[in-house]
């Protein structure tokens, strides 16, 4: 097959083999891009020129990248949100989109709760102290008997909601998206979303980012209860950054664990001089398993999309 596939996201395959292997059974040659992930407009322009498709993380994929490109077949996002492709040009252009589904559930899941663990029994701190030879003891609450707020409750949610419960918490969700039914089948009350801030301990974020700015303002932050925690493995901009920093130091919010940024790397982000928090640099995915089951679900699709067949996870 004459094709050419440009990876441009340096996770595509980056503890598995699996996801190479699909397009080297196909034939197909794979290029990655010389540019540092993730591309600005004008450097994927020039990447793709020529490429057959696609495979992305954070990249821009704008109107612009797809009228330079217009051999372009599909679009794979290498994991799930597409926010960063503009689906609208995509089909106009009649360029196919795929994504990953379910494929990080499970590692983004631990990862929230490994981050409010680590937040609220500020296990940082301690570790600093031991390594720099004290001995400081810190305090933190106990999770049984707090309410963990969930907001958005598909796949990734409902796996939170899953180990909460181990931990003996109560647990409450948003989602505006789901039908009653599915809040239901997972014995969790499906709840508005002030009703959510007021009632919960901690919040955690799985959700796209949506239109119109944070989801977690000051005025939202500050509704929270006093002494609560903020959970974000979703997207940067999803909450002020600025005002959660104000309220870390404050001490209205009491802890934040944080895997994403708005600006990625987080450069003079007022979290990084906030207290009690746990700051991670967007890998929430980044496990052995997710690698390979994401890795190879986008080469698959690729592959069965040049070929003229119909992908399994379309977008569009």
């Amino acid at each position: 097959m004459g094709h050419d596939v440009l990876v441009t996201t340096p996770s595509f395959g980056q503890h598995a083999r699996e996801p190479w292997e699909v397009f080297e059974r196909a034939g197909v040659p794979v290029r990655t891009a010389r540019a540092a992930h993730p591309l600005a407009e004008a450097q994927l322009i020039d990447e793709a020129a020529g490429a057959d498709a696609l495979i992305v993380g954070l990249d821009p994929v704008t109107a612009a990248v797809l009228d330079a490109a217009p051999g372009l077949k599909v679009i794979a996002k290498h994991g799930v949100g597409t926010d960063n492709i503009d689906l609208a040009a995509a089909a106009a252009h009649g360029v196919r989109v795929v994504n990953a589904p379910g494929t990080n559930t499970t590692a983004v899941a631990d990862m929230a709760m490994a981050l409010l663990l680590a937040a609220v029994r500020r296990i940082v701190p301690a570790h600093a102290s031991v390594t720099g030879g004290g001995w400081d003891r810190f305090f933190g609450p106990e999770l049984a008997g707090r309410t963990l707020g969930i907001v958005g409750f598909g796949r990734i949610g409902q796996a939170v909601a899953r180990r909460a419960r181990g931990f003996d918490m109560e647990i409450v969700a948003y989602d505006p998206h789901l039908p009653e039914a599915v809040f239901a089948e997972q014995s969790v009350p499906s709840v508005t979303f002030d009703a959510l801030l007021a009632r919960a301990d901690a919040v955690t974020l799985h959700l796209p980012m949506p239109s119109g700015g944070p989801l977690l303002g000051r005025a939202q932050l500050e509704a929270m209860k006093p002494g609560g925690c903020v959970i974000n493995t979703a997207r940067g901009g999803l909450v002020d950054e600025a005002a959660l920093a104000e309220l870390l130091h404050s001490g209205h919010i009491a802890a934040a664990g944080i895997d994403v940024f708005a600006t990625e790397p987080p450069a003079g982000n007022p979290l990084l001089t906030a207290v009690n928090t746990v700051l991670t640099p967007h890998c929430s995915a980044f496990t052995h398993q997710a690698n390979a089951a994401m890795g190879g679900a986008v080469a698959a699709d690729v592959v069965r999309v040049l070929r003229g067949e119909t992908p399994v996870n379309a977008v569009v």
